[in-house]
């Protein structure tokens, strides 16, 4: 009879652990995925990456510096649509910002996931580049999960003899 009566505390109290676990996750909400002021460099590079992995390039794209060799609205889309750039499988957390007048750079942790059950993540440091345009920051490069190498290349032209 103890026997039976201490299986059902250890039922209970296993339960009891099962739904507070529960409700933390379901009040805690996801704040990530939400935008932010983009009045600095960090808020831009946040809300840039939030667009990204909510799939919204017309709100990415508003975020990209104006300078020479600026890819179209629809080269920024089909380089996400065509996997060329590839956000899927990273995680990025926003570091501190650097300034020097007119131009910032934002460290960003991009966590890559595991690709088996036996082992673990890694995470490196990148940085993102930005330039005060108009009074607002917009990015000019970023790190490579988030940016195509050809945005803002020149298009190299054939010899001619």
């Amino acid at each position: 009879m103890k026997q039976d009566r201490f299986l059902t505390y250890i039922l209970i109290g296993i339960a009891a652990l099962v739904l507070i676990a529960l409700g933390l996750f379901f009040a805690r909400g996801d704040t990530a995925l939400t935008y932010g002021a983009d009045d600095t460099p960090e808020g831009v590079v946040h809300n840039y990456i939030v667009a990204v992995f909510q799939k919204d390039y017309e709100k990415a794209y508003s975020y990209l510096a104006d300078n020479e060799n600026k890819p179209t609205l629809e080269q920024f889309r089909q380089s996400f649509l065509q996997n060329s750039v590839n956000a899927d499988n990273v995680g990025a957390d926003i570091g501190a910002a650097e300034l020097n007048g007119s131009r910032a750079t934002v460290t960003i942790f991009i966590q890559y996931g595991n690709n088996d059950p036996f082992s673990s993540g890694y995470r490196n440091e990148e940085l993102a580049s930005l330039v005060k345009q108009n009074g607002s920051w917009r990015i000019e490069q970023m790190p490579y999960n988030f940016w195509a190498y050809e945005w803002y290349q020149s298009i190299p032209t054939p010899f001619k003899p």
